[in-house]
């Protein structure tokens, strides 16, 4: 059993639960704010045909690097897109979910959550792309970097802080 070291209090499973659905659900709306981010500075960098190339790029994980070419059906390209983001938001929110059944505070949520964010970012770019999809290695490392911890990690980070607040889980276990 994990212990929550500021309270000196088990983790208990009713917090493992909670970070488990709570998980899920950050996941979706952080996935969501990070695809949005992506798509407008996308946009905004390589003008309006470039709006729907992040789902394109990340649909490319499950149909191969054609989905990236222009004549691919966007509709194809960007449901897939679509399904693998949201698969490995909800993924990387229940693994938050469940560090996040320790953490008290919204500096512990939040902090935390960017640097989960951080490390996802290091480890998609640095690890995982060059070996598998290098193709995500011709966007922006900087746009990357503020997706990855920002939009995505510290709204994770939010989003349980706030869910944490409105579960009585804030509370130390009596």
């Amino acid at each position: 059993m994990a212990y929550r070291e500021y309270i000196h209090t088990p983790v208990t499973p009713r917090d493992m639960r909670w970070g488990l659905r709570q998980g899920a659900i950050a996941g979706i709306v952080a996935g969501i704010v990070f695809a949005a981010f992506e798509m407008i500075v996308s946009a905004l960098m390589m003008g309006a045909a470039a709006f729907f190339m992040p789902l394109r790029m990340i649909g490319a994980i499950a149909l191969g690097p054609g989905a990236l070419d222009p004549n691919y059906s966007l509709v194809t390209a960007g449901i897939a897109g679509v399904v693998v983001h949201m698969v490995l938001a909800i993924i990387f929110g229940i693994i938050f979910g469940e560090i996040a059944a320790m953490l008290r505070g919204p500096v512990a949520f939040i902090g935390a959550g960017s640097l989960f964010g951080l490390a996802l970012w290091l480890i998609n770019f640095y690890v995982i792309a060059p070996a598998l999809f290098p193709w995500f290695l011709e966007s922006s490392p900087l746009v990357q970097f503020i997706a990855h911890t920002f939009f995505f990690g510290s709204v994770l980070g939010y989003y349980l802080w706030k869910s944490h607040q409105r579960s009585g889980l804030e509370e130390p276990a009596v």
